[in-house]
């Protein structure tokens, strides 16, 4: 379905990514794990170019996008596949949550209105905000926001949905709603790479867990595996510090 290799993106000197590789099959769903600055969010944003890689290539089902000499349509292409959930929500504040998820079915897909309102609906009920189609972002929660934009993403219809950090913006007690929609997402076999801190989510919904550190995957495997008996003693460490019940 998708994999990376050899991805690598310095910002001047400071090297963040130094030689990916990762693969994930359809409707895996890959939890990335790791200290701040490992290079993780960097990742996501590489696959589908918010952030250029400078060496590298992608593949995503047939598309092979070379990252040195990407062309203009194989980026667009690459970006119809993919679709991003953002740490910060992004919506547009002028529109309504409705306005919100049609936005890229009519610019982007030129779907007419009508169809992609009825569309946007559907999701909006999906992801359990039905009654909130007219709503502005500003009287929605922040995990009323977050739903709105997994709506948005799903609403493209992507091959792969990549998923930042979707909870860390938000108040503890706002972050299961958004945490029980992604699990809905993932028992829909729809291929998911998440950013995340919640390693008890990472545990029960991911099929496979990375863990990163310096620009690097130290280590990748069942989430199983990897919680109870990792390999790696930079694993080890970072597990034992997040969460004191890793006595490992």
């Amino acid at each position: 379905m998708i994999r990376l290799t050899g991805i690598r993106k310095s910002f001047g000197k400071d090297e963040v990514l130094r030689g990916i590789d990762l693969e994930v099959g359809k409707g895996e769903v890959v939890a990335v794990i790791g200290p701040s600055g490992s290079g993780k969010t960097t990742l996501l944003r590489c696959v589908n170019f918010l952030e250029r890689p400078d060496a590298g290539e992608i593949r995503v089902s047939d598309l092979r996008v070379d990252c040195a000499r990407p062309s203009k349509k194989d980026i667009h292409a690459l970006r119809r596949k993919t679709a991003m959930v953002f740490q910060q929500y992004n919506l547009f504040r002028h529109k309504t949550a409705l306005e919100n998820v049609m936005e890229g079915l009519v610019v982007v897909r030129k779907l007419p209105k009508e169809e992609a309102r009825e569309r946007g609906a559907r999701l909006l009920e999906k992801v359990g905000l039905g009654d909130k189609l007219d709503a502005w972002p500003s009287r929605l929660s922040g995990g009323q926001q977050q739903r709105v934009g997994i709506a948005r993403a799903l609403a493209m219809e992507p091959e792969v949905m990549l998923l930042d950090e979707p909870t860390s913006a938000l108040d503890p007690e706002l972050v299961g709603e958004v945490l029980a929609v992604i699990r809905q997402i993932a028992k829909e076999g729809i291929t998911m790479i998440i950013v995340t801190h919640e390693l008890g989510f990472a545990q029960e919904v991911a099929s496979r867990v990375v863990f990163m550190d310096g620009g690097v995957i130290v280590e990748d495997g069942a989430p199983a595996e990897l919680f109870a008996r990792p390999r790696e003693e930079r694993t080890k460490q970072f597990l034992r510090r997040l969460a004191p019940e890793y006595s490992i």
